[in-house]
């Protein structure tokens, strides 16, 4: 596909599939097409490397987190629990959204977590409403204790960010689906990989090898859960499109 912008003509002309259009350049489908090539673009140079929370790096687009703080205010869940930890950036978001409502904690799980990240996370005014477990996402054990530290009736929301190959993320929406709560989500991150599949900084397989498959054969199976992002309390756009890196990855519990 070939996309040219005119500013003083005000359209943007597409070329694809031996075929040309004119759009109005302030038009609901031009600004489709520009925000896709803007998370595509996004991706290549790391965009979402620029960004921290309380001092911690979140690497998320600022439109994910408004998003994701937007479904934590809409389900006030007791428990949060977050696959992959990184640098501890996305667990203190979500710790210190939870101080702002006055409830809940935050479980966070990774294969390998780092001594400096850890050190870093613990030292943390918001380490209070945080607790680690390190291990595979996925392994039975792993799995055993993230559900020991969730009591009875408490209202639980997933994240999942760690290993993003299809078959990984089955696994892990197959090992905490029942977790979720009616009315909460899991959110199954980076499905952008499909998109940006085959464009530096991504794989040559992630057509096929990404969270979006795993999630639509897990729909498939699991009719109790649906896509539905998370509604907008507040929305006067002239039906703007969404910046993400989640694309079909929010799933929530009828």
């Amino acid at each position: 596909m070939k996309i040219s912008i005119d500013t003083e003509a005000r359209t943007l002309l597409l070329e694809e599939a031996g075929k040309r259009r004119s759009l109005e350049l302030f038009s609901k489908e031009a600004a489709e097409r520009l925000a896709r090539l803007w998370v595509e673009v996004g991706w290549v140079r790391k965009y979402s490397y620029g960004f921290s929370w309380l001092g911690r790096p979140i690497i998320q687009l600022p439109d994910d987190m408004i998003r994701i703080q937007e479904a934590i205010c809409e389900v006030r869940p007791d428990v949060i629990v977050e696959t992959g930890i990184a640098h501890g950036g996305s667990l203190v978001y979500y710790a210190s959204l939870c101080e702002l409502i006055g409830k809940g904690r935050v479980v966070g799980v990774d294969i390998d977590i780092r001594p400096r990240n850890r050190a870093a996370i613990t030292a943390h005014p918001m380490s209070g409403r945080i607790t680690m477990i390190e291990g595979s996402s996925i392994d039975p054990e792993t799995v055993a204790a993230v559900k020991a530290l969730i009591a009875p009736r408490e209202t639980v929301f997933v994240v999942l960010d760690s290993n993003h190959s299809r078959d990984h993320v089955a696994a892990e929406l197959e090992a905490y689906c029942g977790l979720v709560t009616p009315g909460s989500y899991i959110l199954s991150q980076d499905g952008v990989m499909q998109q940006v599949a085959g464009m530096p900084r991504a794989g040559p397989d992630w057509d096929w090898n990404n969270p979006v498959s795993a999630n639509r054969a897990f729909l498939e199976k699991h009719p109790e859960f649906e896509p539905a992002p998370p509604p907008r309390p507040f929305d006067e756009t002239l039906e703007t499109p969404d910046l993400t890196h989640h694309p079909e990855g929010w799933l929530r519990r009828k």
